[in-house]
């Protein structure tokens, strides 16, 4: 399954021997740390629970990694089979320099699709946020029959949730000029990071700051920020798919679940309340929080989000 045996492992909940146990003796929802080579992409992962059970792949946004589904993985690896990787230029995932691979949202999809067919992931649900759910939305349309349900934790789909925040980048967008590039070049920064964070969220003393302190180091590695820029101002071309997007989810209706932080300074409820246009039967919630919703309501999102895979998974 993968180009390299597992490098760390721990476990995550202590059990008793199970019909799920693995030959190597660890139980299946144990968590597995991972590479996959897919081209001239070395993309780490998460993976967890028995590869029988129903398929959940968790898709990170922008300032984050596989690292904030850490506590999705662990409540849900004794039902179902969770895989979350890195995108390129996230997290662990060891991706070529800018030049030598092109970091677009069309081809971070190409690799991802690739690394789901390496791993022989025929059919599963998906979690996005933020910058994971274009790349989800893409691998939908491209394979409407893969996907079996949707999650998604502040992942737009509608220009209705679109914040003025997105100004200064729709002016890039417009008009890519250095000038107009340079006047983001405080966006990729771990003070932006930071904020991304603890914008919206009411009591920031329950923000652990592991999250934004691993992200903020992987964006002050050489080149990461102009390839950051770079997905910034390709990101144009996802909101051009949105029509299409929702056309997906007029046709396929998939069953749909929108976490949702309320206080997003990014995404606003209104883009999570658009889904009931093409989705009547989809499940919105609002939280008094920010764009890392997990990162402050996990306690209250995730049963949620297990409610939900139970009743579309598991009927």
């Amino acid at each position: 399954m993968t180009s390299k045996n597992t490098s760390v492992s721990a476990t995550t909940q202590e059990a008793p021997a199970t019909s799920a146990e693995h030959s190597s003796g660890s139980t299946a929802w144990q968590v597995h740390y991972r590479f996959e080579k897919v081209g001239d992409v070395d993309v780490f992962y998460r993976e967890a629970g028995d590869p029988a059970a129903p398929t959940l792949l968790l898709l990170h946004g922008f300032a984050a990694s596989s690292y904030m589904w850490r506590d999705v993985i662990e409540a849900l690896a004794d039902g179902y089979h969770v895989v979350a990787p890195d995108l390129p230029a996230f997290g662990f995932t060891q991706s070529p320099a800018r030049g030598e691979y092109e970091y677009t949202f069309a081809n971070l999809t190409k690799t991802i699709d690739r690394f789901t067919e390496q791993l022989k992931l025929d059919r599963y649900a998906i979690a996005v946020h933020d910058y994971g759910a274009p790349v989800g939305w893409r691998l939908a349309v491209a394979h409407p029959s893969k996907v079996t349900a949707i999650i998604s934790q502040n992942g737009n789909a509608y220009e209705e949730g679109l914040s003025k925040g997105w100004e200064p980048i729709q002016t890039y967008w417009n008009t890519p000029s250095q000038a107009n590039r340079e006047a983001l070049n405080d966006f990729p920064t771990p003070a932006s990071i930071k904020w991304q964070y603890v914008e919206g969220v009411s009591d920031t003393s329950v923000v652990a700051p592991d999250a934004y302190t691993l992200e903020g180091a992987k964006i002050s590695q050489p080149g990461m920020a102009d390839i950051q820029l770079d997905l910034l101002l390709d990101y144009a071309t996802n909101v051009a798919k949105y029509p299409e997007f929702q056309a997906y989810f007029r046709e396929q209706q998939p069953p749909l679940l929108a976490v949702w932080g309320k206080h997003d300074p990014f995404f606003l409820p209104p883009g999570a309340e658009a889904w009931k246009r093409d989705i009547p039967q989809a499940d919105i919630r609002f939280y008094d929080t920010g764009h890392f919703a997990l990162e402050t309501h996990g306690d209250v999102i995730i049963p949620v989000m297990r409610e939900f895979l139970d009743k579309h998974l598991k009927a």
